[in-house]
């Protein structure tokens, strides 16, 4: 669960990527903006759905319906589930590899990281084969409605918000996912090799 929220919560915050989905998906021309003028609005999107505080989504150059600012409301909520079970799961995470390290076991997550490794990389390959669909099935399995059916009319955003940017926010997450794993893998097996 740390693993998974803490990739979510780094693919959330990685602005970076946005900036380059902007270079290479035409978007700009797209919503006849400036680079300067949608970031400023994606991060008015991403604090108002990170922070707690920030009650009300206001973009400068989009305005939108009330379904519109449904689905953004719970996305929030989910993002807000995240970063508690980010910090509950960080905790634990570093009680449990710390115990780990001090009986010199930590060898015993190779084999649940092996495991581990195949289920992103299962996920990535179905995810593959039609994107559309996975796409359609996520959102079905984590809202219950259709408020994230955008009518660009209605909510002009989902226009700076192309599917290549969901395809690349996903594989970005299933990179950390794999990384994440790989670390404890070589952790594991580092000390396994030192106790020979």
């Amino acid at each position: 669960m740390f693993g998974i929220s803490l990739a979510i919560f780094l693919v959330i915050n990685s602005t970076i990527l946005y900036r380059w989905t902007l270079s290479w998906n035409g978007v700009l021309s797209a919503v006849h903006l400036s680079e300067a003028q949608l970031m400023k609005n994606y991060h008015q999107l991403i604090s108002y759905l990170s922070f707690p505080w920030i009650t009300k989504l206001k973009m400068t150059n989009f305005t939108s319906s009330a379904a519109g600012l449904q689905h953004f409301s719970d996305v929030k909520k989910l993002f807000m589930l995240n970063d508690v079970v980010l910090l509950v799961s960080g905790i634990l995470v570093f009680f449990f590899v710390r115990e780990l390290v001090r009986t010199k076991t930590l060898w015993r997550v190779i084999r649940q990281m092996q495991v581990s490794l195949l289920v992103p990389v299962f996920v990535a390959v179905m995810m593959s084969i039609s994107f559309d669909q996975f796409f359609i099935g996520f959102h079905e399995v984590l809202f219950r409605n259709d408020d994230w059916m955008f009518d660009p009319q209605k909510d002009p955003i989902i226009t700076a918000l192309p599917e290549t940017f969901f395809l690349e926010c996903f594989v970005l997450f299933f990179v950390l996912i794999e990384i994440y794993y790989l670390i404890f893998l070589w952790l594991g097996k580092k000390q396994l090799k030192n106790a020979h």
